[in-house]
């Protein structure tokens, strides 16, 4: 196999006519990867991004094509995938103000140009899921907000309105079934890319604790940070830590993995009903 790109957590080989993505258990903050791992955290990865795209395939087509066919090596953490012609922005869905959302709406009253109501504080519910697309940086650079009209330059109208669809779309039905088990989905990422046939397909991960950020709805209280089942924990502790969220990156103390890699395998099995061995 043929290594083509080695991103901050996924690593991609090239193997015939299809593709092998690999999910390590490199974790990244910031846009920058630390240099300390999460174990499990590849396999816990790969496994919920396949049985959330289970949930998703009557909304829309996904790149899998097998997740036992592929590497010895990679077994558990690997997909084997489809080409394709992938879409130059990364496409968010928000139905909660936090992040970077909640620092551009305190400076402008809006999220990537939609304008939202006066008097929203972290973790306010929002009146409607939004589309908050952002540019795809390279390794090592920051994504950075965009307008919808700035998607419609880069791919045209047509297709912006396709993405913006999808992933509200896959936004909502995923914060449905999260809230059945409940988790509240605050928000998500998810990448879109064009098959050879021309169809508009999910690949990469979906709805997964790099992706989203999930939090438990027994506990949910606006105005406050919320308890995430995600690697806001490592966000927390570098911010405490004092790091200055450039490259290189501190060690993660081994009590913060843990906890991290413990939330990663509770949301894992409550979204899920399965147990992890």
């Amino acid at each position: 196999m043929e290594l083509l790109h080695s991103g901050k957590v996924r690593d991609l080989y090239a193997d015939g006519d299809d593709l092998i993505l690999v999910a390590t258990d490199r974790i990244s903050i910031f846009d920058v990867v630390l240099p300390t791992p999460i174990p499990d955290k590849g396999r816990l990865l790969t496994a919920l991004s396949l049985w959330w795209f289970d949930q998703l395939a009557d909304l829309v087509p996904n790149h899998v094509i097998s997740s036992t066919d592929v590497p010895a090596e990679f077994a558990g953490r690997a997909i084997r995938c489809r080409r394709l012609d992938m879409v130059p922005v990364e496409c968010v869905a928000r139905g909660y103000l936090t992040g970077s959302g909640l620092a551009e709406y305190q400076r402008t009253g809006a999220v990537c140009g939609v304008e939202l109501p006066r008097g929203l504080v972290e973790a306010s519910i929002l009146p409607e899921p939004i589309f908050t697309p952002t540019t795809k940086a390279p390794v090592g650079e920051h994504d950075e907000p965009i307008t919808f009209a700035d998607v419609v330059d880069t791919v045209g109208a047509e297709t912006a309105e396709r993405l913006r669809d999808i992933t509200v779309a896959v936004y909502c039905r995923g914060a449905e079934i999260a809230a059945d088990r409940g988790i509240l989905v605050a928000d998500t990422k998810i990448e879109l890319g064009w098959a050879a046939d021309g169809t508009l397909i999910l690949g990469d991960e979906v709805l997964t604790s790099d992706s989203s950020r999930f939090w438990p709805a027994p506990s949910y209280q606006p105005g406050r940070a919320q308890f995430s089942f995600d690697k806001q924990h490592v966000r927390d502790w570098s911010v405490a830590a004092g790091w200055d969220k450039q490259a290189p990156a501190p060690e993660v103390p081994a009590e913060v993995v843990e906890a991290t890699r413990a939330r990663y395998v509770e949301v894992y099995e409550k979204l899920t009903g399965e147990r992890w061995d």
